[in-house]
């Protein structure tokens, strides 16, 4: 009875808090609560993120375009293996030089000006492409394009560094990167449609004129947290939640002195160039292996490079996982790209596959396993070095990148030319990964942040 009777005791108003300021609000009903925005709900950062994605699959759209084409504008104007080759040689040149100067140039001006002004060079070049009629006026071209679109990833990973905290970055840069699948899903679609009814200068023009409203998206939308008026405190307090880092700049002869800059730099030298020889030769692959054109390309190429998708976000996805588990930076991303790695290995079977299908399958396994490796490279920099260093970490992993895409495609367009295989490339390309791995861990055994302080 005792225990009754406390339940309907008066408190003594003396240890009652004091009456609240103003009307009291009746508690929240369940579906008010249900739409109350919480630190982890999704917030502006995704809205980034679907704009970086957008831009990428813009980005391998356009990168694209050329290698899908590739066969009918070799017998249009008598290109060799090695003519072609040259082609992709000056996008990469330019990609490579560009790179390493964006890096530097957005970790100044910051994304939203950096991304501006290369994806306007980049489209602008696109779009030029119409007018080529000569081997050194598509050079030309694709040196322009080389250029703007070397500004991608660092303004990307520059925005995933200012966006997210450290544990959702993998998963964020996950998602970016797969445009680039999208992108070389949809090439293969829309460009045999718009080269058969207009012709092939059509698809470089109608593609970049409509790319342009994105553009515009990015200048509507795109600021830095603190300046965003549509981000919430709660979302500001989860972005902010790694420990604080101190602001300024640091100087590129600092960061060429850290092991863990060439950690990811050489990383990158050893597997950017497999993507670049599945972006630009996957096309003659299939035309040489199983006598596909044009109009034959899009049904193998869309389920390639969807299985490149499902790698992309699966492999950022497995290592942010791993980490909100209670799994360490480093364990976390170097068993996620142990996994990737495994995925390439088979691409050395691809030539000897009994059927297109079979091959279809190796392949996508092995851009799965690029995708998913790339994902979690790719958030290294912001994993290893403060926010204002993310970009020219990047830029100086992307120019070593594109300098063994470089070496990658003279050597591509030599064996073609002088064997016609694609065994010995497809060898090379299998080995990239474990040899990348190894690079890693020898250079940043446990993956900690790299002492650079400011310059």
């Amino acid at each position: 009875m005792a225990r009754r009777a406390d339940r309907f005791r008066v408190a003594n108003p003396a240890t009652l808090p004091p009456a609240p300021d103003g009307p009291v609000k009746p508690p929240l009903c369940l579906k008010e609560r249900i739409r109350m925005p919480t630190d982890k709900s999704i917030g502006r950062r995704w809205i980034v993120v679907a704009l970086l994605f957008t831009a990428t699959i813009i980005n391998y759209v356009d990168r694209q375009m050329l290698g899908l084409l590739k066969p009918s504008l070799s017998e249009e104007f008598g290109w060799t293996e090695t003519d072609y080759a040259d082609i992709v040689f000056a996008f990469q040149a330019a990609y490579a030089v560009f790179y390493l100067l964006f890096g530097r140039f957005i970790d100044v001006i910051g994304a939203r000006w950096g991304y501006a002004l290369a994806f306007t060079v980049w489209n602008l070049a696109h779009i030029a492409h119409a007018a080529a009629a000569t081997l050194v006026q598509f050079m030309v071209a694709r040196l322009f394009l080389g250029a703007g679109e070397a500004g991608n990833f660092p303004a990307g990973l520059k925005a995933v560094a200012d966006w997210f905290p450290r544990r959702e970055r993998a998963l964020a840069v996950g998602i970016f990167n797969a445009g680039a699948n999208i992108g070389a899903i949809i090439t293969p679609l829309i460009v045999p449609v718009i080269a058969y009814k207009w012709g092939w200068q059509a698809a470089f023009v109608i593609t970049g004129v409509l790319s342009f409203g994105w553009l515009v998206a990015w200048l509507a939308f795109y600021r830095t947290p603190e300046q965003h008026p549509g981000v919430s405190p709660a979302e500001l307090a989860h972005i902010r939640s790694d420990a604080a880092e101190a602001p300024g700049k640091v100087a590129w002869a600092v960061l060429l002195r850290r092991r863990e800059t060439w950690a990811y730099a050489l990383a990158k030298f050893l597997t950017d160039p497999v993507w670049w020889l599945f972006l630009f030769w996957l096309p003659d692959f299939l035309h040489r292996s199983y006598g596909l054109d044009l109009k034959g390309f899009g049904p193998p190429l869309v389920a390639i490079y969807i299985l490149s998708d499902v790698g992309s976000v699966a492999g950022g996805w497995f290592s942010s996982r791993l980490m909100r588990g209670g799994m360490g930076v480093n364990g976390a991303r170097k068993l996620a790209m142990l996994a990737c790695a495994a995925c390439v290995l088979p691409v050395i079977f691809a030539t000897s596959a009994e059927s297109l299908w079979l091959a279809v399958l190796i392949l996508g396994l092995a851009t799965a396993g690029h995708q998913g490796f790339s994902a979690n490279l790719l958030t290294l920099p912001s994993d290893l070095f403060p926010r204002a260093a993310v970009a020219s970490v990047v830029g100086i992993g992307g120019m070593a990148g594109a300098v063994g895409g470089m070496l990658m495609s003279k050597f591509t367009g030599w064996v073609l030319d002088t064997s016609g295989s694609y065994t010995p490339i497809l060898l090379v390309a299998a080995g990239a990964y474990p040899l990348a791995l190894l690079a890693v861990h020898i250079l940043s055994p446990r993956l900690k942040q790299a002492a650079v302080g400011n310059g």
